[in-house]
């Protein structure tokens, strides 16, 4: 008999919220770089100018909205691809093929993007509020503040403003950090030289973090631009068509900050999720077979 730990269906809302709260002043500078217009601030002169303009803290706007995303949409994702993958591994006995876990992860970012997309939408306007004049800002007290006042003053359908592009990204970032995660974790251990450690965790999850930041840095710079407008776009071709005429560069505006949030995020999400599938995970008794 052997005993195996397999990760319950919240502990990646749980690990990605713990991350969140590490790299959200990372996220705000990614954040405040694509939604600029004409000028041209890089990464480190836009931490100045807001650490000048409003204080250390301001770096850290917005983070209940950043944990309430964590803990709908990552949550989500997590809960599909972990749960539905183990149950195919049970059933298949054996770990099943990469594009199996590329087409679940798809399916299960999508899903996730969507029943996140309120709190995403609040993310990036939390966020933005910081470079906007006084008079210009919502000032949300918090998460569940904003929630509210997006569906009294603007109707329920702008809580969804921009799901299509949050539920695209949603999945391209799935496929590069589950799906690639466990198959970088595979190829890893099958080298013989690492056992299922910190440091494999670690090597897995940043290749995984590059992968996730590289397919996914076009849709972010759109739905942001979506998110954080003033009814300027009439919608998400017309966002693109504008961005567009910026030149191609725009659509990867902020790549190199959003490399340095999203590989560090990923890297603390999964360090985090092994971690606790390690001490708190669902223990799972199989038979070794005998020859």
């Amino acid at each position: 008999m052997q005993e195996n730990r397999i990760s319950r269906w919240y502990f990646g809302g749980v690990s990605s919220s713990l991350a969140a709260c590490l790299t959200h002043p990372l996220d705000l500078i990614k954040v405040h770089l694509q939604t600029q217009q004409e000028a041209r601030v890089r990464m480190i002169g836009m931490t100045v100018n807001v650490v000048r303009r409003e204080g250390f803290l301001a770096l850290y706007s917005g983070l209940s909205a950043s944990i309430c995303r964590q803990m709908t949409y990552s949550l989500s994702r997590f809960a599909i691809y972990e749960t539905v993958r183990d149950e195919m591994n049970r059933k298949n006995k054996g770990i099943i093929p990469f594009y199996q876990k590329v087409l679940l992860g798809a399916f299960g970012g999508f899903a996730g993007g969507f029943i996140g997309t309120p709190a995403d939408l609040l993310n990036v306007r939390m966020q933005n509020d910081v470079k906007l004049a006084v008079e210009l800002r919502r000032n949300y007290a918090h998460a569940l503040d904003g929630l509210f006042r997006v569906w009294k003053e603007e109707g329920m359908r702008k809580l969804f403003s921009g799901a299509t592009m949050a539920s695209t990204r949603g999945a391209l970032v799935s496929v590069g950090q589950l799906s690639c995660y466990d198959h970088s974790k595979q190829l890893v251990l099958a080298t013989g030289y690492l056992t299922d450690n910190i440091l494999t965790h670690f090597l897995a999850s940043v290749l995984a973090g590059g992968c996730a930041t590289i397919l996914c840095q076009p849709f972010d710079v759109v739905k942001t631009r979506i998110m954080s407008s003033k009814m300027e776009y009439r919608g998400v071709f017309h966002c693109l068509t504008e961005t567009a005429k910026l030149g191609p560069k725009a659509f990867y505006k902020g790549l190199v900050p959003a490399g340095i949030r999203l590989i560090p995020q990923t890297v603390f999400t999964f360090v985090f999720l092994e971690q606790l599938k390690q001490h708190f995970g669902a223990v799972i008794v199989t038979c070794e077979s005998v020859s």
